[in-house]
């Protein structure tokens, strides 16, 4: 190995993390030639247990939901088992609070569709910079309704801080809508307080949560927020999307549907057919996540029986805790090769951030890192990673960007040395 990676790494916090088990449950991980995913923030693997609930889907019940017959019964009673897992993942209070689509964005859309149907005289609305476009185009769409907006913008230390939100809350605000964690910078927003500022000004809270969703428990009843987007393919699934909603705003939102369609949720939300063995595949990795639980349960020693949704806290936590470990790791990394890095880089700080890192090699183009990580079998990405206003907030182009490195839990030290030596040698020959 280079001399970097020779230095004494971070020590792993949770060294009882089952890292090795969890890897063997991941096919991906194990093809050849190997290779090293590091761009999860586009998309995660899935573990065998998801593949299985596809599979099974696709063969014992590939028909059409409504039906009387058993195969169609049985796709029914597929969804809503999801929406119960779905919900016990998010600390809903109702499975109908949940809706199954085709992806985080296009449940932003249809709930800002509504939204710019009844501003009236609350017409302001908030957006951020740090933000993924999809939580910012959707809303300033609403100007041709009269929208008018206001910009909570990130602080140079990488993070948004609710106190900068206050003074852009008043008697006319609508919503604000804002991110969990970025998906830029891996920044965590502190969205319990945001939403309750917003609701003291009689606003309403719209949360981007899909790049937080593999990283830390999502608690909507914790949040306090109104209404939060996750992005299936992000937490282990197949490519969906599922949103949240308090059930009274759902009801009151002015959605499209079929004449057929009761004007109620969760089917006001769910236009048209959605896929159903992706749904098949969520409530497996939900699943996933919950055996996890347990094997964290019994790897602490402790064998007494707990709930499911206990289970799922205890596995975001065992990976909350772990990632650490592994943005301390890449932090060190980043830091001796001379690298630029934006957001949030102290270690002391290290809880405001998920293992996502966006970088710059001072003389090296982003594109030719990525290039450089890809003939070595190691998969990054480069670009605007989908926050313009970032770009030109650090004084970056659109079409070069930065380099981000996204890591989750089934993610090794070993695979960041091995990244490590790649991008020293990279930096130290060009």
């Amino acid at each position: 190995m280079s001399g970097i990676a020779n230095r004494a790494p971070v020590v792993d916090r949770r060294s009882r993390f089952p890292i090795e088990s969890i890897r063997a449950l991941f096919p991906a991980l194990h093809r050849e030639p190997s290779f090293i995913f590091f761009d999860n923030a586009a998309g995660a693997q899935v573990p065998q247990i998801v593949l299985d609930a596809i599979n099974e889907h696709l063969v014992e019940r590939n028909v059409q939901r409504g039906g009387r017959y058993r195969h169609s019964q049985q796709v029914d009673a597929t969804i809503a088992r999801a929406r119960q897992s779905v919900g016990v993942f998010l600390n809903a209070r109702d499975p109908s609070e949940i809706a199954f689509g085709m992806n985080a964005t296009s449940f932003i859309r249809i709930v800002s569709l509504a939204i710019g149907q009844t501003l009236q005289e609350r017409n302001e609305i908030i957006v951020t910079d740090m933000d993924h476009e999809a939580n910012v185009a959707t809303w300033l769409a609403l100007q041709r309704e009269g929208a008018t907006f206001h910009w909570w913008k990130m602080r140079d230390d990488g993070n948004l801080h609710p106190e900068d939100l206050k003074p852009l809350l008043s008697s006319r605000t609508r919503l604000v809508a804002c991110t969990v964690a970025s998906n830029a910078l891996g920044s965590i927003v502190n969205v319990a307080m945001a939403a309750k500022l917003a609701h003291e000004a009689g606003a309403e809270i719209f949360l981007d949560c899909v790049h937080y969703g593999p990283h830390a428990v999502i608690d909507v009843q914790a949040f306090d927020c109104d209404y939060l987007v996750c992005s299936g393919y992000k937490i282990f699934a197949p490519h969906m999307g599922f949103l949240w909603g308090r059930r009274n705003l759902l009801e009151k939102l002015p959605t499209f549907r079929e004449d057929f369609i009761p004007d109620e949720p969760p089917g006001k939300l769910e236009a048209g057919t959605f896929i159903y063995e992706n749904v098949a595949g969520m409530d497996a990795a939900v699943s996933y996540l919950e055996n996890l639980g347990k094997t964290l349960v019994t790897s602490e020693g402790d064998s007494q029986a707990i709930s499911k949704r206990a289970n799922l806290v205890r596995a975001m936590t065992g990976i909350r805790s772990y990632e650490e470990s592994l943005s301390l790791e890449l932090l060190r990394v980043l830091g001796e090769c001379g690298a630029t890095i934006y957001g949030v880089r102290e270690d002391h700080r290290v809880h405001e951030r998920v293992p996502t890192l966006c970088f710059n090699l001072k003389t090296i183009s982003p594109a030719r890192v990525t290039e450089s990580m890809a003939d070595a079998g190691i998969g990054i990405r480069d670009g605007h990673m989908y926050t313009p206003r970032l770009m030109k907030r650090f004084g970056l182009s659109q079409d070069s960007g930065v380099v981000r490195l996204s890591a989750v839990h089934y993610n090794s030290m070993k695979e960041i040395h091995r990244f490590a030596d790649v991008l020293f040698d990279l930096s130290k020959h060009g």
